[in-house]
């Protein structure tokens, strides 16, 4: 099925095995949002994700959005992106991220995962073994920030076809009916930029602006609408779901502080910490 001719995209899907549906209908249903971190599959050391994963579920996070790391940066920051390569040199690979969520999942973690990954990476192992590993492992959805909607057939489909769920990316530039189509494309839920350019904490969010895209996306779907980029502190967790979303993602800010919890400290203490303050946005 072509993606610019799906038809409304819902909240559930047939034969899911992705917790995303079950976490965003539970929150729903007790009239809650969701706080959606992003850290680096391995960093700032090997090991270190298979601990900040239970531990940004205690701290309050819904769902952790994990970043296979990558070469060449895809829209990051230099926050974001000097993580990345950290993680790198250190040694991580797709495997390595597999493992440690997956050691995750064993010691009985129910966060909801989403894998942020290249497409180069995707590409690089096969479409269908990169869903599948990643499934293995316990991964529940797929961000794929490079891929444009004219060729995002193939890995919707695969992952379509795992029983996961996919979210397309919706820019402050997009126009009307382009972001129709790509939350029409997504699967357990829709990811809006705050703003244009590259990852990084912001100074301020154009919250009239993205309360209207978050209204005229809610006659296209019915997915949960997760925002990001440059949502950095509990008050912009605020502005973020009184704006309308249902759930808010932060980046670097807290990548910048599980970095500097290793330096002399712990990572997972310190992005525990972090996690635990933006929870009080939601509340």
């Amino acid at each position: 099925m072509a993606a610019g001719v799906l038809t409304r995209a819902t909240a559930t899907t047939l034969g899911t095995v992705s917790r995303l549906p079950t976490i965003f209908a539970s929150l729903r249903a007790a009239e809650r949002k969701a706080l959606m971190p992003f850290i680096w599959g391995g960093h700032p050391r090997p090991g270190d994700t298979a601990r900040l994963l239970p531990a940004l579920q205690r701290a309050g996070a819904s769902v952790v959005e994990v970043g296979y790391p990558f070469s060449d940066p895809v829209a990051d920051g230099p926050v974001i992106a000097a993580a990345m390569h950290e993680a790198l040199k250190a040694g991580a690979t797709v495997k390595s991220v597999n493992a440690e969520i997956g050691a995750t999942r064993a010691g009985g973690c129910s966060v909801g995962i989403v894998s942020m990954v290249s497409i180069s990476i995707v590409h690089r192992v096969g479409v269908r073994a990169f869903v599948e590993g990643a499934k293995g492992a316990g991964v529940d959805g797929f961000i794929f920030p490079d891929v444009p909607l004219e060729e995002s057939d193939e890995p919707l489909s695969r992952v379509r076809e795992a029983g996961l769920c996919a979210a397309m990316l919706i820019a402050p530039t997009t126009d009307a009916a382009r972001a129709g189509a790509l939350a029409r494309a997504s699967s357990g839920f829709v990811y809006v930029l705050a703003r244009a350019g590259i990852t990084g904490e912001g100074a301020g969010l154009a919250v009239d602006a993205l309360a209207r895209r978050i209204g005229a996306l809610r006659n296209e779907t019915d997915l949960p609408i997760a925002v990001g980029f440059g949502v950095s502190n509990a008050g912009q967790v605020r502005q973020v779901v009184g704006a309308g979303a249902d759930a808010a993602i932060v980046g670097s800010a807290l990548v910048r502080r599980i970095a500097q919890g290793a330096i002399g400290g712990d990572p997972v203490a310190a992005g525990e910490a972090f996690v635990g303050e933006l929870a009080q946005g939601l509340r």
